[in-house]
């Protein structure tokens, strides 16, 4: 069973930063890709980004040159720099494990809330 251990979320005035991490004991695609999915109140879950085992990146349009992801696979973990958050940053953060295209396991997640 894969599991992934998520951290970093919290409370943060609008304009500030935070810094998401994900950690999983295995990562069992090759290729694979980690990366983060987000859920705000009303709405349906959304790409924010991933990544390849290879350093390929996928960013939704919303949060392009404000979030950078990148891992370390050496310890099969995947970190969100969220910089410039606004309200609309809002959401369930979902960390998630799988192929390129397609998430396959999901961790629980973790409350980020923009205040405004």
């Amino acid at each position: 069973q894969v599991q992934l251990v998520e951290s970093g979320g919290g409370l943060v005035q609008a304009g500030g930063s935070l810094r998401l991490s994900c950690a999983t004991s295995v990562v069992p695609f090759r290729p694979n890709a980690m990366g983060w999915y987000r859920q705000g109140p009303g709405s349906q879950r959304e790409l924010v980004a991933t990544i390849t085992n290879g350093g390929s990146t996928k960013y939704g349009d919303s949060v392009k040159d404000r979030f950078t992801i990148s891992r370390d696979n050496a310890k099969n973990t995947v970190y969100l720099q969220m910089n410039s958050l606004k309200p609309e940053d809002t959401a369930v953060y979902y960390c998630a494990v799988g192929l390129p295209n397609a998430p396959v396991y999901w961790g629980q997640g973790t409350q980020v809330t923009v205040s405004s």
